[in-house]
């Protein structure tokens, strides 16, 4: 048994194993029990910066109508919690003949798990946070809900199930995004692409020499200074990976080579900081005042800096040929005040949209490349 003071929620419970060394428990607790023996981890960073937890914060219209819905008392409440446990629990397997002919998937036995205040809990929830939440201020407390549970204190294990059970579901994109660097193991490939733009994002808001330092919105931050959605950024970087004129692509790893993503870091940084310094009036400001930290103008000039980064990458000095595109630009450009020439538009009137990010990003690329003959 686990530590003495301890006092026990004893379940009878089936008890496999899917993948070797990982045990797997399935059982039926009262509704209540849940937040008894489990603990939310919810998404964070340290004082050190790095990455805790991983739930996003509760939903409470969500949680609400769960709650609603169990009030009305003799319901079906069929959805098994996921939870991760840590080595603390014990099983104990029954004695005696399994019936003949019966499929051996698992064995049954009784399930002992320590009840521990909030914060030393021996699990985790990984699926139903808000489902075990409503449980739990619910009247109809005994309902026995089903509940599956993984045996694993590896943070990243249970990351990994995490992102993996909620892909299919309507959680926040940039919640999973935002997961995907600290998940070491084999990704679906749709998430695998997902990965390295979210790394890249991470880097620019925590470097110092980033233009983008401490200006990226994350879901584990609350942060003062924050004004770039990090969605907008990951886009524009996922499209700069794209080959074959994408601007990042070209340090993308063939075969078994790895990455250099040292190169593609240097190459957002001289690109935006060019940008920073150029538009220095309409850098670091809220969205609502400064249409180039708003998505539209993060993603349409990331699409520019394909054109721009590949063109000077045949310089000899690309960092110059860089400055001389910016600074091109900058007569024509309505970040702050005016109305966009040949667009129409009044500075604020640019938007999140497919018509406007794309008319943007084709109205620079087109006056990038006329200016750029003209100065020859």
């Amino acid at each position: 048994m686990t530590q003495a003071e301890d006092k026990f929620l004893i379940v009878r419970a089936l008890h496999t194993q899917q993948k070797i060394g990982i045990d797997t428990y399935a059982f039926f607790l009262p509704g209540a029990s849940v937040v008894e023996i489990a603990d939310i981890s919810r998404l964070a960073r340290d004082e050190s910066d790095s990455l805790k937890g991983f739930q996003r914060k509760e939903i409470r219209n969500h949680v609400s109508s769960i709650t609603e819905y169990l009030k009305q008392g003799n319901v079906l409440f069929p959805n098994a919690i996921i939870l991760a446990f840590g080595s603390e629990v014990e099983f104990k397997q029954s004695r005696g003949p399994s019936p003949q002919g019966m499929t051996e998937t698992a064995i049954s036995g009784t399930l002992y798990i320590p009840i521990r205040e909030e914060g030393k809990r021996v699990a985790w929830i990984v699926d139903g946070q808000q489902r075990s939440l409503a449980l739990s201020r619910s009247a109809n407390t005994n309902l026995p809900v089903p509940v599956i549970a993984f045996v694993s204190s590896d943070l990243e294990v249970q990351r990994e199930q995490f992102i993996l059970v909620n892909k299919a579901k309507p959680l926040p994109s940039r919640l999973i995004n935002e997961l995907l660097p600290e998940v070491g193991t084999s990704l679906p490939r749709d998430l695998s692409v997902r990965r390295l733009p979210s790394e890249l994002c991470n880097i620019l808001n925590r470097d110092t020499r980033s233009p983008f330092h401490n200006l990226v919105k994350r879901v584990s931050e609350d942060s003062s200074t924050a004004v770039v959605t990090d969605s907008s950024l990951e886009q524009a970087i996922r499209r700069s990976l794209r080959p074959p004129l994408g601007a990042l692509n070209q340090y993308k790893g063939i075969g078994n080579e790895s990455s250099d993503i040292d190169a593609m870091y240097q190459a957002l940084i001289m690109f935006w900081n060019v940008v920073k310094n150029t538009f220095p009036d309409a850098w670091g400001l809220p969205p609502s005042q400064s249409r180039l930290m708003h998505s539209v103008g993060i993603r349409s000039m990331g699409a520019l800096m394909d054109q721009i980064m590949l063109r000077a990458d045949g310089c000899s000095d690309p960092l110059s040929e860089v400055k001389k595109a910016i600074h091109r630009l900058k007569p024509y450009c309505r970040w702050t005040e005016g109305v966009w020439n040949s667009l129409g538009w009044q500075w604020n009137e640019l938007q999140s949209t497919t018509v406007h990010i794309n008319k943007l990003t084709d109205y620079l690329s087109r006056l990038d490349r006329e200016l750029t003959r003209n100065s020859l």
